[in-house]
């Protein structure tokens, strides 16, 4: 069995994420999405689905949020 690096449960189906050169261990995807998710740098919410990003590397979960933030040029949609 594995040892889930956010919450410690030692479970029997615990899965690895290799990520950046590191391999992670986790029991659930919850876990997973609390150490491994991006945080919207507006709102502090994980970002679960894609996401925006500006060229320098800031993370925010919908074109508004980038927007409040002074980012226009990101938008949610084609």
């Amino acid at each position: 069995m594995a040892e889930c690096e956010v919450c410690g449960n030692d479970y029997r189906m615990a899965f690895e994420v290799r990520a950046a050169g590191q391999v992670h261990v986790f029991d659930s995807f919850e876990c997973a999405v609390q150490r491994m998710a991006p945080v919207c740098e507006n709102c502090g919410c994980k970002i679960m689905g894609h996401g925006l990003e500006t060229e320098e590397g800031h993370f925010f979960c919908c074109g508004h949020c980038a927007r409040t933030q002074g980012h226009a040029e990101l938008v949610d949609h084609a």
